[in-house]
């Protein structure tokens, strides 16, 4: 059983920051690669960044420039520095690990509330 843990979520105004961290646990071989979507109300879930076991990044254009994701492998973590938030922000913040084996885990979300 694999579960991945979120936290960091909240609200904060514009312009602010935040730093999402998720941790997996269990049994988990190796995980490959990492990332970050985020579900608005009434939208589909979208990738917002996601990292490979090599270190390299990818970024939803919309957010380039403002967040930064990165991850530990010793601790099966991975994090998403947020900076210069804006309300478009705000949704529900999930992680996703795919291990080598290409099986995908999810995390329970977490939200982020951007005020104007």
């Amino acid at each position: 059983q694999v579960s991945l843990v979120e936290s960091g979520g909240g609200l904060v105004q514009t312009g602010g920051s935040l730093r999402l961290s998720c941790s997996a646990s269990g049994n988990i071989f190796k995980i490959d690669q990492m990332g970050w979507y985020r579900q608005a109300p009434g939208k589909q879930r979208e990738l917002v960044a996601d990292i490979t076991s090599a270190g390299t990044p990818r970024y939803t254009d919309s957010v380039k420039g403002r967040f930064t994701i990165s991850r530990d492998n010793a601790k099966n973590t991975v994090y998403l520095q947020m900076n210069n938030l804006k309300p478009e922000d705000t949704a529900v913040y999930y992680c996703t690990m795919i291990d080598s084996v290409r099986e995908r885990y999810w995390g329970q979300g977490t939200q982020v509330t951007v005020s104007s």
